[in-house]
């Protein structure tokens, strides 16, 4: 989810779910220890719990990186070993790390001892030709020995070679399976699992099986989704939220950032599905993608293409 999961779109995501834990886009080491950290870092008190999701493959760099960014209240830090982009790879970490079980321990163990937050790790069924269980086992069992109790199996391996990461969202076929057994043979961790899941009832399914259910792309596109977690997942008695509420509430973030110097698009292209499946939410989408990018765009844009979105038309 990298240049997705932003703080703004953090921030737009939590008005529809006040429970559910958030990741970061991943971050890379090099970024924080030689760049802006606080760019990347930063985040509101009421975008909370947000995880960090780091990427990197050398220990101290990792621990580095992770000592700056406990002191930004994070809930976690999640240690990405499943992007399979080549840019990533020429880092040598994402899923490359996956080849190399000792060398992940040993990143892992390094942010353990470096910070008092809970270090996590989100990763593939396997890579490449390293794909039958007793590789994934032997990884997961390893991982495990450092400390680390919680593990995010995105349900399908990882090929680095041969095809696009776009095409490795598709291909090969997800194996929920996979995963279900991974929690028989570890009843101790928790296992979280990701990859291909629409919607909060297909969530609540997995959720027989293992110890929780991370949504992605379709959380983005389709962010109104999000809306039922709170009452379905976490037995919440709150009223659920309209769209047309959420939008005003964001609206006044979108207001105090503009103050700030924020142009409006960084901000309102995180929220062109709030009305996916709507009557009108192409006519919302049309309007902020036409409107949202032009230079010196207000918020009355955002006013607009909620009329746009709630009023019928004859």
């Amino acid at each position: 989810m990298m240049n997705w999961t932003d703080r703004f779109c953090r921030y737009f995501l939590r008005l529809i779910s006040q429970n559910a834990l958030l990741y970061t886009e991943m971050i890379s080491t090099g970024a924080i220890l030689y760049g802006n950290a606080n760019r990347h870092l930063r985040m509101r008190i009421d975008e909370q719990p947000v995880a960090l999701q780091l990427g990197g493959a050398d220990p101290g760099e990792l621990a580095r990186a992770s000592k700056i960014a406990s002191s930004y209240n994070y809930a976690e830090i999640n240690f990405n070993c499943g992007c399979p982009s080549s840019r990533v790879q020429n880092g040598h970490f994402g899923a490359a790390l996956m080849k190399n079980a000792s060398r992940t321990a040993d990143c892992i163990s390094a942010m353990l001892d470096a910070v008092e937050l809970p270090i996590t790790i989100k990763h593939r069924l396997g890579v490449d030709d390293l794909d039958s269980y007793d590789f994934l086992r032997d990884f997961i069992g390893a991982i495990s020995m450092t400390g680390c109790k919680v593990f995010i199996l995105h349900a399908r391996k990882a090929w680095l070679t041969g095809i696009s990461p776009k095409e490795n969202r598709e291909l090969p076929p997800l194996n929920y399976e996979r995963v279900y057994q991974v929690k028989k043979d570890f009843p101790h961790l928790s296992i979280i699992l990701n990859g291909g899941i629409a919607n909060v009832e297909e969530a609540t399914v997995h959720l027989r099986n293992i110890d929780g259910v991370m949504m992605g792309r379709a959380a983005y596109h389709n962010p109104y989704v999000l809306a039922k977690v709170d009452q379905l997942i976490f037995g919440s008695n709150k009223t659920i939220k309209t769209r047309k509420q959420i939008a005003d509430e964001f609206a006044q973030f979108v207001e105090e950032e503009l103050s700030n110097g924020v142009p409006l698009n960084s901000m309102i292209r995180h929220i062109l599905g709030l009305f996916y499946g709507m009557r009108n939410g192409k006519r919302f989408r049309r309007h902020l993608s036409e409107n949202a990018c032009k230079p010196n765009a207000q918020i009355g844009v955002l006013h607009e293409a909620v009329c746009k979105a709630t009023t019928d038309v004859y």
